[in-house]
């Protein structure tokens, strides 16, 4: 189990240098860092998922590889803002019971109880409602991709025997879901991939 304490203060201090570089404060400073279609992205918003994804991930940033992080991010963001455009597209709308159990699995799957990831974002000054904002262009994707795909995914005998074959505890049920849900992630991928290049990106 992790160090509340001890993490909350290691974090704290390996983001006191990350904010020092990026930006002189951030309540105030918002400068606009990349531009994506004409929607913004901001030094705020790169900082803050930065913050985020060491929290989640329980990463340490430092001098060495921080640049490589605000890259990573700021293309992350990138996407999000590329998927949010396509969900919107599509009218693609989730439920609010829908959208809570999404966030309890993931939580789940980070290791992170509700209340103990609040207070870790709180302590180390992330708003929440980045981490839901995150979460709310996830479950919207991946409601959009089976909207696109999934009645044209198929699983042959041959690849899910081959799956099997390697895990005799996966059932033949699991294995066609692993199958297809390989297949809606690389029209994922490749649809992502596809509106990256004729999109309008400027860095500033």
């Amino acid at each position: 189990m992790i160090n509340i304490k001890r993490y909350i203060i290691s974090v704290t201090i390996l983001f006191f240098v990350i904010i020092s570089n990026a930006t002189a404060s951030e309540q105030t400073e918002h400068k606009i860092a990349v531009l994506v279609n004409d929607q913004m992205i901001t030094t705020y918003d790169i900082i803050q998922r930065m913050k985020l994804n060491a929290v989640i991930n329980r990463i340490d940033i430092n001098s060495e590889n921080n640049q490589f992080f605000i890259n990573s991010v700021a293309d992350e963001l990138i996407q999000e803002k590329l998927k949010n455009e396509k969900i919107v597209e599509n009218k693609i709308k989730v439920g609010v019971e829908e959208f809570d159990a999404f966030e309890t699995r993931f939580l789940k799957r980070v290791n992170f109880k509700k209340d103990q990831i609040i207070d870790l974002l709180e302590n180390n000054n992330i708003n929440y409602e980045i981490l839901r904002e995150f979460l709310y262009t996830e479950i919207h994707w991946q409601k959009l991709i089976n909207t696109l795909y999934y009645r044209l995914a198929s699983a042959s005998e041959i690849e899910i025997n081959e799956i099997v074959a390697k895990n005799e505890n996966i059932s033949i049920d699991h294995a066609r879901d692993l199958v297809i849900q390989r297949q809606l992630d690389l029209n994922s991928s490749k649809l992502l991939r596809d509106m990256y290049n004729e999109a309008t990106i400027e860095y500033r």
